[in-house]
């Protein structure tokens, strides 16, 4: 199984290590693409895990953890585990502060107060997260491909449905032409034949991601139609048929994941993709 072949060679920092497992995602075994996936979706709890129960959560043996690290270069899990944990130490702080002071609130002590503080508090969280991770020079080309568009196809479903459908409300009120695939009529198939090379399309997923939402997407971008997507993991399937993918992941409270930072997202999304249509209508169309 083949490592780096110096310690140059080994990832020095988490991005470092996120950049070297997409690159070698494909040519992973079937074991260690699941440890890759779980790792870069659940990057805390592989900083504060212990190799007995990260194996139970991403359902492979603790040896598979070992031959994971070793295959990145690193002597053992634990040297890779080093890694996560210094992206904690190095992570902007975040609400944790306000969080715990929810908790220590007289009315967190009520069941529905409870509730409706950890829902807020994982909403503060969300909106820090996605406030640092998201890349403007990404954000930018998104915007740059859709806002060129002839037509924007929006393609979600389940519990990422509201994002396309509040979109679709804030192009038709901003005079974006648009398409919302999801028809009652069930004529999606035929609504996506028409799209050309002059359209794109966004696209959001999140985990269980949607089959027919990554089906949609991969048709479209065979038909060289660009695809803009949003979605929670580097190994979601409409990763690899976007031009350009964003990873959000939602901060849950109960094991209930909001829309917090992916409605903040789309909003900011469709307001750019406006005003730069605006512009670009007022410079001429150049």
């Amino acid at each position: 199984m083949p490592t780096p072949e110096s310690t140059t060679d080994i990832p020095q920092d988490f991005e470092a290590l996120k950049a070297v497992i997409l690159e070698r995602k494909a040519q992973l075994p079937k074991r260690l693409k699941q440890v890759a996936a779980y790792s870069l979706d659940h990057p805390d709890e592989i900083a504060f895990g212990t190799a007995a129960s990260i194996a139970t959560s991403a359902d492979v043996q603790p040896s598979t953890l070992v031959r994971f690290a070793q295959h990145f270069g690193f002597e053992g899990f634990s040297s890779l585990q080093q890694i996560f944990r210094a992206r904690l130490r190095e992570r902007t702080p975040g609400y944790e502060d306000r969080l715990k002071a929810l908790r220590g609130n007289d009315h967190s002590k009520l069941e529905s107060g409870s509730i409706f503080t950890g829902f807020v508090a994982a909403a503060h969280r969300s909106l820090d997260n996605v406030a640092t991770s998201i890349d403007p020079q990404a954000f930018e080309r998104a915007v740059d491909i859709l806002a060129k568009a002839d037509t924007i196809y929006l393609i979600a479903k389940r519990r990422s449905y509201p994002i396309s459908s509040y979109m679709a409300y804030a192009f038709g009120k901003l005079r974006v032409k648009y398409q919302h695939v999801g028809t009652a009529a069930g004529i999606d198939d035929d609504m996506l034949a028409m799209a050309t090379k002059q359209d794109a399309a966004f696209a959001v997923s999140f985990s269980p991601y949607a089959s027919e939402s990554a089906t949609q997407a991969r048709f479209l971008a065979s038909r060289k139609v660009p695809v803009v997507s949003l979605t929670d993991s580097a190994f979601s399937p409409l990763a690899e048929s976007s031009k350009v993918w964003f990873e959000l992941v939602e901060a849950d409270h109960a094991g209930f994941r909001s829309l917090s930072a992916s409605m903040a997202f789309a909003m900011a999304l469709t307001v750019a993709i406006a005003e730069k249509r605006r512009r670009r209508t007022e410079d001429g169309g150049s």
